[in-house]
């Protein structure tokens, strides 16, 4: 049995895993999945203060309160911030990293430093603090909708916060892995998804694969997710 931490996206929520999840835990592992404050199923809590930071220490505290050790960690898309900003403090907890679709900062890099071409674009449309959700496809427009109904304006520094982190992620103890939507219309080829999956495809320090669809992963190709993540956690 292993213990898995899925962390979600930007404008998400641990809903977003709820078609993955049960497809790992059939297999006997652990799965968790934190919300981060302010959206999702904690959108309740919304502030202009909350920060990455804030976001860090809600996966931390999973972490550390669960005890968990031996982790499958996985930081889905803007969730890449957030599982490296965990490495300082919970890396030697963690048995294999998982980026799914993710920006891999460095240390005092932020969201908005990597997301490339779309940057400026996002933030000029800041309001009070918060950014509205970019839209999102899934495969039918029933799921589209049932989606859209439950992304949140997310905190803008959340975006703007660098992430802090001694040793890089590659040069941590841990294996790595990164997994590229490669079907996604919209995204620009400079993005800053692309430019990490390159790295990580021409890189001996990471395992690489791709899956044909959106960004959207976790709702829109569950079953192949499961499967490299069931063939992480065996090996």
């Amino acid at each position: 049995m292993t213990s898995i931490v899925l962390v979600h996206g930007a404008w998400g929520g641990s809903y977003g895993f709820r078609h993955l999840r049960p497809l790992l835990t059939a297999h006997g592992h652990e799965v968790f999945t934190p919300s981060l404050t302010g959206i999702g199923e904690r959108s309740h809590l919304a502030h202009t203060d909350v920060d990455l930071s804030a976001h860090i220490r809600d996966v931390g505290n999973t972490i550390f309160y669960e005890d968990l050790t031996d982790i499958v960690l996985l930081g889905f898309s803007y969730g890449g911030m957030v599982v490296t900003g965990l490495l300082d403090d919970f890396g030697d907890r963690i048995d294999h990293l998982v980026y799914l679709d993710a920006v891999v900062p460095s240390d005092g890099q932020s969201a908005v430093d990597l997301l490339g071409p779309m940057a400026g674009a996002l933030l000029d449309t800041a309001q009070n603090g918060f950014l509205a959700p970019i839209p999102r496809e899934l495969d039918t427009p029933e799921a589209t909708s049932w989606s859209n109904a439950r992304r949140a304006n997310q905190p803008v520094a959340t975006f703007t916060e660098p992430v802090t982190l001694q040793t890089p992620v590659e040069s941590q103890p841990f294996t790595r892995t990164f997994i590229k939507a490669t079907s996604d219309p919209n995204e620009h080829p400079e993005s800053g998804f692309w430019q990490a999956a390159r790295h990580a495809e021409a890189s001996p320090a990471w395992s690489y694969h791709e899956i044909a669809t959106n960004h959207m992963v976790p709702m829109t190709r569950p079953a192949e997710l499961a499967q490299i993540l069931l063939d992480v956690a065996a090996s």
